[in-house]
């Protein structure tokens, strides 16, 4: 999955860091059946996020995290785009995911 936005300039710096918890968390607690990698666009104020979920029952883990669950809390009011998120099947990769 493929997920897209822009948060309004003011709040660019405030997104990356609850981004940035997210990812110091996954780190701790090794969480398994996903991988994640996160982009900020030469804007500063786009961000790409794509999600590999790797789970037998397709539910995603990083929703248990409570640093997703307050990244996500108040996206909406962050984004002067909403996110917009599309599934993707891999065509082709190198060292990215496995």
């Amino acid at each position: 999955m493929i997920i897209q936005y822009r948060v309004k300039p003011h709040l660019a710096a405030e997104n990356q860091q609850y981004i940035e918890r997210v990812f110091d968390a996954l780190r701790t607690s090794g969480v398994q059946g996903v991988r994640y990698v996160s982009f900020k666009g030469d804007d500063g104020v786009t961000f790409v996020h794509v999600v590999s979920i790797e789970t037998e029952t397709g539910e995603n883990p990083l929703t248990q995290l409570p640093e997703f669950q307050m990244f996500q809390a108040e996206i909406g009011e962050r984004c002067a785009e909403q996110p917009v998120s599309m599934l993707i099947e891999e065509v082709g990769s190198y060292r990215v995911f496995g």
